[in-house]
């Protein structure tokens, strides 16, 4: 029986350009990792920032929201590939930092919203008989209401890191080595586009099928503890 052409071709991408996918892999994870952890501290600035009581600071915060969460995450990636290095000519960027930025930028948009409806899923008598024995705000936020909005945040904040890892395919448009970027280096050596992509798909497919049981199993043993 005749092999399939397709598995043929496959095999010859896997053989000749393995080590370039394990690469494009790491370049994805570490975009993704960085995304992620950056995001939840500007997210959270922004979520405290959006539940203050001081007005300004409220406004600032949601327009900021917004904004970010109104508009394409390629049209920010333009922005800050093309116009930031040219509203700060002082500042060297490179393609890496431009794209990290922007991807940073854009994820903790969603981590602030994610972080608030955590707090907000919190019971407010909690807060009330917290300030109730004397405590003050600063305490009652970080003894009280944060660890137990800790059970609905995270497993939030682990689907998020997931979908960052799909969403860090778009900085192939700059070509900055993750996984899309090798497939475009693959389509233009070998001429083939289905083998390549199938390949690609396949591992973005083992990676967050992998991270999303983690993320159930996680859920499972926090509902568990309560």
């Amino acid at each position: 029986m005749e092999a399939d052409p397709l598995l043929i071709n496959m095999e010859r991408v896997l053989s000749k350009y393995a080590f370039l996918f394990v690469k494009g892999l790491g370049v994805t994870l570490v975009l993704s990792l960085i995304t992620v952890a950056f995001g939840v501290v500007i997210g959270s600035l922004f979520c405290l920032m959006r539940i203050s009581k001081v007005k300004p600071l409220s406004w600032l915060a949601t327009a900021y929201v917004e904004v970010i969460r109104g508009t394409p995450l390629l049209l920010q990636l333009y922005f800050f590939y093309f116009l930031l290095p040219k509203m700060l000519p002082f500042i060297n960027m490179s393609t890496f930092f431009s794209i990290s930025l922007a991807l940073v930028i854009n994820s903790s948009a969603y981590v602030a919203e994610i972080i608030r409806s955590g707090i907000q899923a919190v019971d407010r008598g909690q807060g009330e008989a917290a300030r109730s024995l004397g405590l003050n705000a600063r305490q009652t936020m970080t003894r009280i209401i944060l660890p137990q909005a800790v059970k609905n945040i995270l497993p939030a904040l682990c689907n998020e890191f997931v979908v960052v890892i799909k969403e860090t395919s778009l900085s192939s448009t700059f070509f900055l080595g993750d996984l899309m970027t090798v497939f475009k280096n693959v389509n233009g050596a070998l001429f083939l586009t289905i083998e390549p992509l199938m390949i690609v798909g396949v591992i973005y497919f083992l990676v967050t099928f992998t991270l999303s049981k983690g993320i159930s199993a996680l859920e499972r043993r926090l509902k568990a503890g309560d």
